[in-house]
């Protein structure tokens, strides 16, 4: 399940990118209408209409979005097509008109719940994308009968989807209605519950706004459903000072302070290669939220893949609201709680002491940056930036554009097509390879059969530290700290994005095992935890124990802390966080690997306390290792160092004698390269 809701946020990346830009069109449009004259008024309506034009559509987008990011399989653009049809069926179907059709009764009398239905309802188009997205994994390859063949495979997946959600929207038409209703009942109950009901509204406002349901609960504050329409009192002027207002005011220290500040938070806590992407999405996200009180942007960003921050950011919403109404501090809105609208209801005849909720809102600042902060932080959560398996394309990119090249072509690339071509070529590789990942060092192929694989090719492959074949189906190929690269190179490969032909061919020297490192140089090395060692021939993993990668040592730790084996610079921390990359002055580079097949832990057992470019010296703390929750999960605890790209005649002397039972920190030996 938890896989499942990060997939899902890592779907709505797309659609929510999109929306920051029409929210300050929005924002910006109704600024401007707030000038006198007819050429603000069409210039300000025009800016407005067209950002309303995106934002209309949020339900839409989420379909679409969630329909591409959720399908399992390539070339599945036809799974968007199915995701529009999923959605709109229920949309003209629910529709009131429709409604008052199959029902015999005047629109006017439609139970208003199939207004909020169908009116850009998140929850259809949540809905209507995970269908459509599960169908297409299902259905997609199926094959009918002759007469039927047209509609075979993706042709078939709109089909079913449009079956599938008839189903759903007669649940809907009988469920849907009840569920409006009590919400409509409970709002009207909260409502008497003075500053304490105001709280309850803010968290339940908040809560809902992934089904849809909010509006029902808007309506009942804000409008005169209840006789307490409190925008419409507020503008009006026609209220009590003090107290109409108070189920908005508390919207604007959430929406111009706190959420920013978490956006900065979720900001600062991402991997440091997915910072730029981050940033950018986060800053555009911050800017609407704050500007206009557009906050979609921002909550779908983690609302899904991080639900226990988004629980904590709708106790934030109504202990704002709760504090505002308490001190009667209140001002108003037309469209939402941003700048833009603080500004324009500060002189207000029912604006009660405006500028509190601007102290208000740093607070809210600091609480929000330090929570969100110490959320992601304590329970890993899966904030953008942070899921080991988000793309950065863009990072990547400037990482490959740095890379030595060969002939003219990158090194990385040409390793990459030299291992497509040693697993079949374009004429076999595509069809046996099942399943492509990429650990720190390795990647980690599935194929239909690994003897159709030329393994000695592969390890006569420039780049490649060593093969690692584990059964009929799965093989490990060992490239060292710059997999992700290889591995971004070759699946452009087997989607066809780049192609698989070497620019130039392999000469006689590139053959040969290249020696870059300095000779004659010795470095100490230390215990990397408190523990016993481990002769690294004794790990029970092949690639380590068969020394692929580099020769080292291990540690079989008895406490968690892990530190630097010798002094040098921080030059990698694995996404899962297994792994840190160490790099000394004189050139030796070396891996310290927490735990064998870890990195299936998504980080879940790991505190890492460096980051890229901290200078450690040895005993330094480098993270810390839940030793119990790596054995719970079925892994070993066993903690490698290896000392990559060593010369033939480079030699690792290790000192049994000092370190038999030793202490993090203790001399272990010495490699001389």
């Amino acid at each position: 399940m938890k896989d499942y809701l990060q997939r899902m946020g890592r779907s709505l990346m797309l659609p929510v990118s999109v929306l920051p830009a029409a929210a300050l069109l929005v924002g910006i449009g109704n600024w401007i209408m707030r000038i006198d004259g007819s050429v603000a008024q069409s210039i300000g309506n025009f800016l407005a209409i067209a950002g309303n034009g995106v934002l209309g559509q949020l339900a839409l987008l989420f379909a679409v979005g969630l329909a591409l990011g959720m399908v399992q399989k390539k070339e599945a653009g036809a799974v968007a097509l199915a995701a529009v049809v999923a959605y709109e069926l229920p949309v003209f179907l629910l529709a009131p008109a429709q409604i008052a059709m199959l029902t015999n009764v005047k629109v006017g009398h439609v139970n208003p719940a199939f207004e909020a239905l169908v009116n850009n309802n998140v929850l259809l188009g949540i809905v209507a994308g995970l269908v459509a997205a599960a169908l297409y994994n299902r259905f997609s390859e199926v094959r009918l009968p002759t007469a039927l063949a047209f509609f075979s495979g993706k042709r078939s997946v709109p089909i079913i989807s449009a079956v599938a959600m008839l189903v759903i929207s007669v649940v809907l038409l009988f469920v849907w209605p009840p569920v409006y209703t009590g919400l409509v009942t409970f709002a009207k109950f909260i409502s008497g519950l003075g500053w304490v009901g105001a709280g309850l509204y803010g968290f339940f406002n908040r809560m809902l706004i992934p089904t849809g349901l909010h509006h029902a609960l808007n309506s009942v504050f804000w409008f005169n459903i209840a006789g307490i329409n409190d925008i419409g009192n507020y503008w009006a002027s026609t209220g009590t000072k003090g107290i109409t207002g108070m189920y908005q005011a508390g919207f604007f220290p959430v929406m111009m302070f706190g959420l920013p500040a978490g956006a900065f938070a979720i900001y600062r806590q991402a991997r440091p290669a997915q910072k730029k992407r981050v940033g950018s999405l986060m800053l555009a996200a911050g800017i609407a939220a704050f500007f206009t009180g557009v906050t979609e942007p921002l909550e779908f960003s983690f609302m899904f893949v991080a639900w226990p921050l988004y629980v904590i950011h709708a106790i934030l919403m109504g202990l704002s609201l709760a504090i505002a109404a308490f001190f009667h501090w209140t001002s108003g809105f037309t469209f939402s709680g941003g700048l833009v609208d603080y500004v324009l209801s500060f002189s207000m005849p029912l604006a009660n002491k405006p500028y509190m909720l601007l102290v208000q809102g740093l607070v809210f600042a600091v609480l929000y940056y330090a929570i969100f902060t110490f959320a992601i932080k304590k329970f890993n959560l899966m904030t953008p930036g942070r899921d080991p398996k988000d793309d950065d394309d863009a990072a990547n990119n400037v990482q490959v554009g740095k890379a030595a090249t060969v002939g003219g072509e990158d090194k990385y690339l040409r390793t990459a097509r030299m291992v497509w071509s040693a697993l079949g070529g374009d004429s076999s590789a595509k069809e046996n390879l099942t399943y492509l990942y990429n650990c720190t060092t390795r990647l980690r192929y599935k194929m239909t059969d690994t003897s159709l694989a030329d393994v000695d090719a592969l390890k006569k492959t420039p780049g490649v530290m060593g093969v690692n074949v584990l059964d009929d189906h799965q093989i490990h190929i060992v490239i060292g700290p710059d997999v992700q690269f290889v591995a971004d190179n070759v699946e452009k490969i087997y989607n066809g994005e780049i192609s698989s032909k070497l620019e130039n061919p392999l000469s006689a020297d590139e053959a040969k095992p290249v020696d870059d490192a300095p000779a004659g140089k010795e470095e100490n090395f230390f215990a990397v935890a408190n523990g016993s060692l481990l002769h690294l021939e004794h790990v029970q993993d092949e690639t380590f124990a068969s020394k692929m990668m580099g020769d080292g040592f291990a540690i079989e730790p008895s406490d968690n802390n892990i530190t630097a084996p010798l002094d040098a610079e921080v030059t990698m921390v694995a996404p899962t966080k297994h792994a840190i990359g160490l790099r000394t002055e004189s050139g030796l580079e070396v891996l310290v690997h927490m735990g064998i097949n870890t990195v299936e832990m998504n980080g879940e057992p790991f505190d890492v306390k460096v980051s890229v470019g901290d200078k450690v010296k040895h005993g330094d703390l480098l993270a810390t290792m839940d030793i119990e929750a790596v054995k719970a999960a079925g892994k070993l605890a066993t903690t490698m160092v290896i000392f990559m790209g060593l010369a033939e005649n480079a030699a690792v002397k290790v000192d049994d004698e000092d370190i038999f039972d030793g202490i993090g920190g203790n001399y272990v030996g010495r490699v001389i390269f």
